[in-house]
């Protein structure tokens, strides 16, 4: 067995040879490597591991050797039916991918060519010829792991067995019995579930994870980039106790039912802290949840990571460093004007400053700040914490949201006392910060006299690397871009690849509006002009749309034209309608 496995070996390590990947030192090296410490890796496992070369070289190399087709595998190419041919333990021990079957024919994907014994095992279980072609088992297992319903059978049945299932009945049979709950919700195989649901959202860098309770129906959903997306559908039986367990994690009541909850959950992951706030609400069919995934790792400290032309960059950082006044954030909910703040409040801390700040809660924990976490059900208000705060001795006061009166007037008189306030709004544009601020009934005088700059933002995605292409967009998009900016030469989309699980997007980045008001614009402010004419003369001294700027970033070929208008072009004829 010995020798056979050393020839298999020096044959993998030819063939890489002849297609010139790695060298003669780095299968020495690798093969060192495994006679030390004596394990069972092959060859082709420690040269990817030693990053000498990639799976897709390899499995390109073997399928050359052996005569078969080479094929990087997606969901788009496998046929969703022909996954029952062959046992699901087979599918994932052998890491095998049925892709389609045509008469007596079943092309099936697998990483190991050379395995003669398995491609017959795999025609007598399934009583078909069969036709094989090279992949890498990483693709395999993706595609096994996230291809429609089908697969997603294949990670729940791991975690659940028939057995379990009869158990999970019993809570709605004993809803009175507390220690029920608590003993159901706790069994492996429901733990084993939310663990899964909770580490593979991370892993895929989604920010909220929603599990939503239907007619007879189950359906967990991730966001990621903004978008919701389908992720599994467990049995239905089992959504009692996945709340139930999610509760006794986020120290929530388990037996209430009938009323929302908040709670919050921490993690630790790859020995990194992770932040889970849990929203759970009573709905026709049961609780839905909700779980906001905070990740440290995620959130950027640092304003050039965030987006921000050259010229808006260096004016922030200045209207920033201003002893005193109102610096706004504006934007809809999910925009990342919380992750704005603070990589301006990063920027600001030093040891000679006092930085202190109120959210509710607090996303992100900094070194060196002080964070206070309002309580409204203690009576810990932002208006409360800020009547407080005034007596610590602040220089900078971050304030998560001015969303009434009496916290949007404090905010004002801090202000005017000699404190930088930075805060965030809801509105449509940075202009419209202005009427906001008039409308919570801040005397217009004030507004002028405090408010020395907003920025309005908006989250675009960015188009997939793996997968960017240069297309040509329809005519009445050339135009509607050649009346804004005139013109662009060439456009870019993502056309959809196993990496950005065929959307052609992958990240967000963001667009910027910074609003600076000037002398003239204060007198414009006292006069409670309207919105309409703030936004004109604001662009008259050089304030750059949001539209505008995501156009630049069409121009680098960061975004795609589709997703600047979508995103930007509801906005921009709403301000200027006002």
């Amino acid at each position: 067995m010995g020798r056979i496995a050393t020839e298999n070996k020096m044959q993998l390590g030819q063939l890489l040879l002849g297609h010139g990947v790695v060298t003669h030192e780095q299968i020495e090296k690798a093969l060192a490597e495994q006679k030390e410490k004596g394990h069972h890796k092959l060859l082709g496992e420690l040269l990817v591991e030693m990053n000498y070369c990639t799976e897709n070289q390899i499995a390109f190399a073997l399928a050359e050797a052996y005569d078969v087709p080479y094929a990087q595998i997606s969901p788009k190419i496998c046929d969703a039916k022909v996954l029952d041919i062959l046992p699901r333990e087979f599918l994932e021990e052998h890491i095998v991918l049925p892709l389609f079957k045509v008469r007596d024919e079943l092309t099936v994907a697998v990483s190991e060519p050379t395995n003669v014994f398995l491609i017959d095992e795999i025609e007598r279980i399934s009583g078909c010829k069969v036709q094989i072609v090279c992949a890498t088992a990483k693709d395999i297992k993706a595609t096994l792991g996230t291809y429609l319903p089908a697969a997603n059978v294949f990670v729940i049945d791991d975690i659940i067995d028939e057995e379990g299932l009869e158990d999970f009945s019993l809570i709605d049979k004993y809803k009175a019995d507390i220690s029920d709950l608590e003993e159901i919700a706790g069994q492996s195989p429901v733990v084993k579930l939310v663990n899964y649901l909770l580490y593979n959202a991370v892993i895929e860098n989604a920010s909220d994870i929603h599990i939503e309770p239907d007619d007879k129906k189950l359906r967990i959903r991730y966001r990621v980039d903004g978008r919701l997306y389908e992720k599994m559908r467990p049995p239905y039986q089992m959504h009692p106790a996945i709340v139930s367990r999610i509760k006794i994690m986020a120290e929530l009541d388990i037996a209430q039912r009938r009323l929302p909850q908040d709670g919050g959950i921490h993690v630790l992951m790859e020995n990194r802290p992770i932040d889970l706030r849990v929203s759970v609400m009573p709905g026709n069919f049961g609780e839905k949840v909700v779980i906001r995934i905070i990740d440290p790792q995620k959130i950027l400290f640092n304003l050039e990571s965030l987006g921000f032309t050259y010229e808006n960059l260096q004016l922030f950082r200045k209207v920033i460093q201003a002893p005193n006044g109102i610096v706004l954030v504006t934007g809809p909910t999910g925009s990342g004007k919380n992750t704005t703040l603070y990589a301006g409040l990063a920027e600001l801390n030093s040891e000679d400053v006092n930085i202190c700040t109120v959210e509710d809660p607090v996303e992100c924990n900094m070194a060196g700040i002080n964070q206070f976490q309002v309580s409204e059900g203690a009576g810990f208000q932002f208006s409360t914490a800020l009547r407080s705060l005034l007596r610590q001795d602040p220089d900078i006061i971050m304030i998560g949201e001015i969303r009434d009166k009496p916290t949007a007037n404090i905010a004002v008189q801090a202000a005017l006392t000699g404190h930088l306030v930075l805060s965030t709004l809801h509105t449509n544009d940075a202009p419209g910060a202005v009427t906001r601020l008039l409308d919570l009934d801040v005397a217009p005088y004030l507004v002028s006299a405090s408010l020395i700059a907003v920025l309005a933002q908006r989250l675009v995605r960015k188009i997939c690397p793996a997968c960017k292409t240069e297309y040509e967009p329809a005519s009445s998009i050339r135009k509607a871009v050649k009346n804004l900016c005139g013109g662009i030469d060439k456009f870019y989309r993502g056309v959809g690849c196993k990496k950005c699980r065929n959307i052609g997007c992958a990240g967000r980045i963001a667009v910027h509006e910074l609003f600076v008001p000037d002398d003239e614009i204060k007198e414009m402010i006292n006069d409670r002009t309207s919105l309409k004419k703030l936004r004109t003369k604001a662009l008259e001294n050089g304030m750059v749309p949001l539209q505008l700027d995501g156009l630049e970033k069409v121009k680098a070929g960061i975004v795609s034209i589709e997703e600047v208008l979508r995103t930007t072009q509801t906005t921009d004829n709403e301000s200027s309608e006002q």
